[in-house]
């Protein structure tokens, strides 16, 4: 039993919050905090009607360090949860760092100014929150999350060693929409449109924004489109498998998408920087990203499934030579709509967000310090993904992945 803050009332936070209230047994006392209350009101209201469970709301500005300090002191949660922006991760853990208390999110700090996901502002962290006695757990998304679960559980089960590690995103969904983005469109776009990297032979090696593009067939989604993108878990990942040759990341991209964001990138909308409107300073980006549609408005009119997963070769623990295997959860859009009244893209993240939590409030993952989820035991974690709506299956493949 315990009481828990999170901040933020986008789509992962409507379904971590659902899922919160769903495990009374666990979360019993779940507060939930944003710039803009009424949406927090909304997400208390379905929790209510859904589940029966109070949520209580308040109004936070989360990059206000002194206000979140009197929130947090206020409420006297065990762990808060941040579902809000990445440019306000740091604030979030100074405040937690102020008040004594556990920090979890889902996505890596990144300066406003510049798309550069990197965790050395986090990890700078770890000395203070060891000191004060303190855990905070980064990354509890699904990618990153899940799939870096994923892989310690592969290395603790079937291989000794990964020389090789391929992350896949498919979002084979289709929300009826000419074009809108299945996460934040802020954070979506700046991923999309940033260098790709990707780990190879002890270093990053970065290539255009989309160059590489390769067809996988996807199960329960079919044949797709991907494209080798860089994200914050390949640099966990070669922390802590230091011995992997070379690790990439790949996402799934329609045609449609594609068309619309390069005449976006064209016009100069997806740009970051200020420029002058009317007198006043305004980012193109963020315009962009208030005009168009928001996540959370999308779950009725999405259809399909998500297939998410790591295939990973390396030398097999039972010594039978090199093997390669392939570990992945299938996530039904309307299912995950019916449940919590989200599509499955919030749903992905907002469970694993919900699970962290549990794996901390519970005493399951325990330290002092900052720590990546590569870090943790991935048996209990992966035994909630079954148990919570994410159910994953592991085959083994003939070879490592052409690609």
């Amino acid at each position: 039993m315990s009481t828990v803050l999170v901040i933020g009332a986008g789509g992962v936070s409507s379904v971590c919050v659902h899922k919160m209230a769903m495990n009374a047994d666990i979360f019993d006392d779940i507060h939930l905090a944003s710039r803009t209350k009424s949406k927090c009101d909304a997400i208390a209201a379905s929790v209510k009607d859904r589940t029966g469970q109070t949520v209580s709301t308040y109004e936070i500005d989360a990059e206000e360090v002194p206000a979140m300090v009197n929130l947090i002191r206020k409420i006297q949660p065990s762990l808060v949860v941040n579902l809000a922006l990445p440019y306000q991760d740091l604030p979030i853990m100074d405040a937690c760092l102020e008040a004594g208390v556990d920090y979890l999110d889902t996505a890596n700090y990144e300066p406003k100014d510049e798309a550069k996901f990197e965790y050395k502002w986090q990890w700078g962290y770890h000395d203070r929150f060891k000191e004060a006695g303190i855990m905070a757990l980064l990354g509890s998304g699904f990618d990153p999350g899940v799939t870096s679960v994923f892989t310690m559980w592969l290395k603790t089960h079937k291989l000794k060693t990964i020389r090789q590690l391929d992350i896949l995103d498919c979002n084979g969904g289709d929300h009826g929409q000419a074009f809108a983005t299945n996460f934040n469109p802020e954070i979506n776009i700046r991923e999309v449109t940033a260098p790709a990297r990707h780990w190879e032979n002890g270093e990053f090696v970065e290539t255009p924004a989309m160059g590489k593009k390769v067809e996988f067939d996807f199960e329960a989604v079919g044949r797709k489109n991907m494209y080798m993108m860089y994200h914050e878990e390949l640099e966990s990942l070669a922390k802590f498998n230091p011995e992997m040759e070379r690790a990439r990341f790949w996402m799934t991209f329609g045609d449609e998408y594609i068309k619309h964001l390069t005449v976006l990138q064209n016009v100069g909308m997806t740009r970051i920087d200020p420029i002058k409107y009317q007198g006043r300073e305004i980012i193109p980006l963020q315009f962009l990203a208030a005009v168009l549609p928001q996540p959370e408005t999308l779950g009725e009119t999405t259809h399909g499934n998500t297939n998410i997963g790591v295939i990973a070769t390396g030398e097999a623990l039972d010594g039978s030579g090199e093997k390669t295997f392939y570990i992945n959860n299938i996530c039904s859009h309307e299912a995950a709509y019916e449940e919590t009244g989200n599509q499955a893209v919030s749903y992905t993240t907002g469970v694993p967000a919900m699970i962290g939590s549990a794996m901390m409030v519970t005493g399951k993952w325990s330290g002092d310090g900052v720590f990546n989820m590569e870090e943790m035991d991935p048996d209990p974690f992966m035994d909630m993904l079954n148990q919570h709506g994410l159910p994953w299956q592991v085959k083994e493949l003939d070879g490592p992945v052409a690609f």
